[in-house]
């Protein structure tokens, strides 16, 4: 066994206690480890996952190995990896190579360390690994038959990779399932921002101004969640589709230059960089909260924070206030990371059942029709996707209807 690099062993029996909590609320991701365990879809194969690294997706990663796979795990975020949870998996017998606050250079070769494996499939979450793969680990490739990515961010790239023909293995868009973005990108990204933002800054959301920046699915989530919560949503979009939308769904809409001024906090879920910026900044109240829920920390753009503030001082954890010369302070949460895994533990279990369930049945579905597979991004396939939705009704007690052979035909056809 591969010698797992994490902060300290001894922590193992916390994590262990954790991801028998999760395991609890995690019905679809029991029953395809039940069906794993029969059939061993991964015998000989190896995994590598670069996911956020705490409860949740350590019981992916032993459900894989219940496949028989060889699973090495690392994070995907350095704030979010969980140092008891890692422990845990790494006495279980994985191999585990991530913990908590890492270096930029320890977070690299943490990615590294987990490749050397020599995996077969890949799950990645914002697309590190397949970075790595089509750079300096292209050693690897020969061996790799396809891969899985959890993340709009991470689709975003590799659909740009497969347009520039420099997509070097087939890999399946988990974040683009219905049984994902309908819940996950939604509930479960609403509910744990939140949870982020409130645990951290102990602030009131009822009768505050919430500016949530970019309308997808996670933004509307958000903003459905403070709505919710008593908040006065303000929403900011360039796509003028998604921006009717939100001015359908009850909420206000404006320029970010015009909300700059009236929001107190800011949420940022857009996938892309500079999106509240210096003249932002200026703008902005005395005490303002800025959160980030995209994956990358570029958002909430920093190097205009750090210029445009006299000092910058520690207000609670994870808060770092910037004192601006007029004497405002403007408050960042984590360091501009995820907020809701930096500073909170990531979405409910119950959601991350379906997402973690889609995860581990694309990964069989990569290991058993690799022959099939073009260099390209699939779609997971329906049958995948309705079997998850199947699945988490029975584990709920719901059943819902079906159609007759006389209704099927009717909706086939066209002469009645």
């Amino acid at each position: 066994m591969r010698k797992s690099i994490i902060r300290d062993i001894n922590m193992a029996e916390s994590g262990r206690r954790k991801i028998e909590w999760v395991k609890g609320y995690m019905p679809v991701l029991s029953a395809i480890e039940k069906e794993f365990i029969e059939e061993q879809p991964f015998a000989g194969k190896k995994i590598v996952m670069s996911i956020h690294l705490e409860a949740k997706t350590a019981y992916l990663s032993k459900v894989l190995k219940a496949g028989g796979a060889e699973v090495s795990v690392t994070g995907s975020n350095p704030l979010s990896t969980q140092d008891d949870v890692a422990a845990a998996l790494a006495e279980d017998g994985l191999n585990v190579y991530a913990w908590h606050n890492a270096t930029p250079e320890e977070y690299n070769r943490h990615l590294n360390a987990a490749l050397d494996i020599g995996p077969h499939i890949v799950i990645d979450d914002g697309g590190d690994l397949v970075h790595l793969l089509h750079g300096e680990r292209q050693e690897l490739l020969p061996d790799i038959k396809g891969g899985c990515e959890e993340k709009t961010t991470g689709v975003l790239r590799l659909k740009a990779r497969e347009r520039e023909g420099l997509l070097k293995f087939p890999m399946i868009a988990v974040n683009d399932a219905y049984c994902k973005h309908l819940f996950d990108n939604r509930y479960g990204t609403g509910q744990s921002v939140w949870d982020g933002i409130m645990r951290t800054t102990n602030l009131i959301v009822a009768g505050k101004n919430v500016v949530v920046i970019g309308y997808g699915w996670c933004g509307k989530g958000v903003a459905m969640k403070a709505k919710g919560l008593g908040a006065d949503v303000i929403v900011c979009e360039i796509d003028p589709i998604k921006a009717i939308e939100a001015y359908m769904d009850g909420f206000r809409v404006m320029s970010m230059d015009d909300a700059a001024s009236i929001g107190d906090f800011f949420i940022t879920v857009t996938g892309c960089k500079k999106v509240v910026t210096g003249k932002h900044y200026k703008a902005m109240k005395n005490g303002a909260v800025l959160a980030n829920a995209g994956h990358f920390d570029v958002e909430i753009w920093k190097p205009d924070l750090e210029s445009l503030s006299r000092e910058k001082k520690i207000m609670r954890r994870n808060i770092m206030g910037y004192v601006m010369e007029d004497g405002r302070i403007i408050n960042l949460l984590a360091d501009g990371r995820l907020v809701n895994l930096a500073a909170g533990d990531g979405h409910p279990a119950e959601i991350m059942d379906m997402s973690f369930a889609l995860q581990a049945l694309s990964a069989r579905y990569i290991s058993l029709n690799k022959e099939k597979l073009e260099n390209r991004v699939y779609k997971v396939p329906e049958e995948i996707d309705r079997k998850v939705a199947d699945m988490k009704l029975k584990a709920l007690g719901i059943r819902i209807d079906r159609l007759t052979k006389e209704q099927e035909e009717y909706l086939r056809g066209w002469g009645e």
